[in-house]
């Protein structure tokens, strides 16, 4: 279970983001957030991720309660969460070609010899051809950049995928091919994800149930 439970967050202790945000992904599920830009759910998708601490409030993975973040958290509990964020720019370092983008956590982990192999088995399932693959961010689109910001958050094998408005930037044909690859790896691996975005059509097609927003949030919060 991914269990989110009155959190608290944000980058000004005395002005949080959200105040007591509430929200469970049980294993194997599909659960969309749906809410407004702003209103903070890519801050709870980075929480969810061990990528932000919370100010207050607790997140509990696999029975587990977090209580270290970034790297600083368990290496097992780390890699057991994948994550693609909205702008695979931001996300990917310039400097490496796709191939090597989507071996970074395998070299992170100290398995570098898997890399050739774990490339090629994702570089299909994502859509990237092997041309592409010797191919920098700055020579690709940025839908095959961000299939390799996908196949990258797979690599670990993660029993949750957080996947934060990925296709937000995409065209209908890529948003297709990239749910598609996630829905597969989900059938196979039987991973829970938690998809925020603001597109209530994709939302509701994509997952199991989709939750908005001010229902993850105490009363108070909604008036």
């Amino acid at each position: 279970m991914l269990e989110l439970d009155t959190v608290t967050a944000g980058y000004e202790r005395r002005a949080p983001v959200f105040r007591g945000a509430s929200l469970t992904v049980a294993p194997g599920e599909s659960v969309g957030l749906l809410g407004p830009s702003g209103c903070g759910k890519s801050t709870l998708a980075r929480v969810a991720a061990l990528l932000h601490r919370p100010d207050a409030g607790r997140l509990v993975l696999d029975g587990t309660e977090i209580r270290a973040w970034r790297h600083r958290a368990p290496r097992e509990l780390r890699t057991a969460v994948g994550v693609v964020f909205q702008q695979p720019r931001t996300a990917a370092d310039p400097r490496l070609t796709l191939a090597e983008i989507i071996a970074e956590p395998l070299r992170a982990t100290g398995r570098r010899t898997e890399a050739d192999a774990r490339v090629a088995e994702l570089a299909p399932a994502v859509g990237l051809t092997a041309d592409l693959l010797t191919r920098r961010p700055h020579e690709v689109s940025d839908g095959q950049l961000q299939r390799a910001c996908l196949a990258r958050a797979l690599t670990l094998r993660p029993r949750w995928l957080i996947c934060d408005e990925m296709t937000a930037m995409l065209d209908a044909s890529t948003t297709a091919a990239l749910v598609a690859a996630v829905e597969a790896y989900r059938a196979e691996t039987g991973a829970g994800l938690l998809a925020v975005g603001h597109d209530r059509v994709l939302l509701n097609r994509w997952c199991d149930r989709t939750v908005e927003w001010k229902d993850c949030l105490p009363p108070k919060e909604t008036r």
